[in-house]
């Protein structure tokens, strides 16, 4: 694993954008972004996009304080290896032991707004999101989660309309759809 943002392939403009605002905030603050210091406006977290086994279900959590389906994540507390943050809190918050990561190459960047409460004031978080397979199904649900689901990819629009969310399901059903048509193309020519 890598120290640090890591590797990230941007796809779009979107992408471009929000990599470029990462760098420069881990530029600025070096070591302190992925800390929760409250005084540089925001800091780095680690998501996991977990598929199932047969990577056609996304488990997402209800989370407790925001009351709203999203995928697992956290803080990385000062640690700087974003992936090993990733996939920490996808066994806490999950339950299950099995869990691979794909790659250690980001799969989708997000920075977005932390609404003010009453422990700290509003900020970003710059959210890392790694893909990573479960090897098995049975989850345990956390104190920081209502719920668990594993959710088909064609559905998660009806557990939440988050954009960020939603984009998440896209990338991996075009990456599904990319992958068949590298197959197809291989074993036709």
């Amino acid at each position: 694993m890598a120290e640090g943002p890591g590797l990230f392939t941007p796809r779009d403009a979107r992408d471009r954008r929000e990599w470029a605002r990462l760098l420069a905030f881990c530029a600025r603050h070096g070591r302190a972004a992925f800390s929760r210091d409250p005084l540089i406006g925001g800091h780095v977290t680690g998501s996991a996009v977990l598929l199932s086994p047969d990577g056609g279900e996304m488990l997402l959590t209800h989370h407790r304080k925001l009351d709203r389906w999203l995928q697992l994540g956290g803080h990385c507390d000062g640690e700087a290896d974003v992936a090993q943050v990733a996939l920490r809190e996808a066994r806490e918050e999950s339950g299950l032991a099995g869990i691979t990561l794909l790659s250690p190459e980001v799969f989708d960047i997000d920075i977005h707004e932390i609404p003010a409460n009453t422990r700290e004031p509003a900020h970003l978080h710059y959210d890392l999101r790694y893909l990573m397979r479960a090897g098995s199904r049975g989850f345990a649900v956390s104190h920081e989660s209502r719920a668990l689901a594993w959710v088909p990819l064609a559905e998660v629009g009806r557990y939440t309309r988050a954009p960020s969310v939603l984009r998440l399901r896209d990338r991996v059903l075009a990456d599904r759809g990319a992958e068949a048509a590298h197959r197809i193309g291989r074993d036709t020519g």
